[in-house]
């Protein structure tokens, strides 16, 4: 791969145009214009009912300026295979098939098509920019709500279970690449794309994207929140390259450092105002066990099948 990249190398070309209907301060917006910037204009973008279809737009009018075929909630990864296939039919190399759903297209309606994707191995790129609800239909609850949000769907408690995790998911598919990402951290999911590219069979990249709207914060501080999300461990940088784990960028850099409280970042966002302080409690000590795992054995408790 060489030099990591920094705000002096990222290329300058942009294939999101200025104009489009997200949100202000959507964590969105940052994902799409930087990944899009590390797959290239030799891309087929494959998008189900989202956010996204709102950010880019629908025909004959879109922000991007790349081809997207807009599907079904439940068929995105079934559509990427059939692009695929028909790419490999007529004998044209060299075009990445990249899919981009939210959390609800991807943990619960998508997981069908995108688990039978990952068994046969079918060669395209699969990204989940989980804002952890479904957001564009009224922030209903969605499998990667994290225990004790509030949504329109819990709205007095908040969520009861524990948010679906699914990058271990996929990793237990046994796929050549599997990594997570943060919007606050757009170099580092830059990267982690260009080392999809190169990669064989289904890859697959989990980005933690805020939600000023949904999660109940100030649209100035999508950054600030994003980054929270990792300085308190509560989500890691990571990629699982050909069965090698290892975490990467500023998660890296926490290994055996002071980390911020979790309560730090719950105070930032309304939606966790239900969450009392043994809830909190209860959500460091799970932190806390978790990174002392990797402290001590060096390595996470993710396994694939490699």
């Amino acid at each position: 791969m060489g030099a990591k990249t920094t705000i002096l190398n990222l290329p300058a070309e942009e294939l999101v145009h200025p104009g489009n209907r997200a949100c202000a301060g959507c964590g969105l917006g940052i994902v799409y214009r930087v990944g899009l910037k590390a797959l290239g204009r030799d891309t087929i973008l494959v998008v189900p009912p989202s956010c996204l279809t709102v950010l880019q737009g629908l025909y004959p009018i879109a922000a991007t300026q790349l081809p997207c075929l807009n599907v079904t909630f439940a068929s995105t990864a079934a559509a990427a295979t059939g692009i695929c296939a028909a790419l490999k039919a007529q004998g044209k190399e060299g075009i990445t098939v990249a899919a981009w759903a939210g959390d609800g297209g991807t943990s619960d309606i998508g997981i069908q098509a995108l688990s039978g994707a990952c068994e046969r191995g079918d060669n395209f790129i699969f990204i989940c920019y989980d804002n952890e609800a479904y957001m564009n239909t009224g922030v209903q609850r969605s499998s990667t709500t994290p225990r004790g949000a509030i949504t329109t769907t819990t709205p007095i408690h908040g969520k009861p279970q524990h948010k679906k995790d699914m990058p271990r998911i996929m990793a237990a598919h046994g796929l050549s690449y599997v990594a997570t990402a943060s919007a606050a951290y757009p170099l580092d999911l830059y990267d982690k794309i260009k080392k999809a590219k190169t990669m064989q069979g289904t890859k697959y990249i989990h980005v933690h994207t805020p939600c000023p709207p949904g999660w109940g914060f100030d649209t100035r501080y999508t950054v600030t929140v994003g980054r929270l999300a990792v300085e308190t461990g509560l989500f890691d940088l990571y990629e699982i390259k050909e069965g090698a784990f290892r975490l990467t960028g500023a998660s890296k850099k926490l290994v055996g450092k002071e980390r911020r409280p979790v309560s730090a970042y719950c105070k930032t966002q309304t939606r966790f105002r239900a969450l009392t302080q043994a809830g909190i409690a209860e959500i460091q000590r799970q932190v806390d066990a978790k990174w002392e795992g990797y402290e001590k054995q060096k390595q996470s408790p993710v396994r694939n099948n490699k």
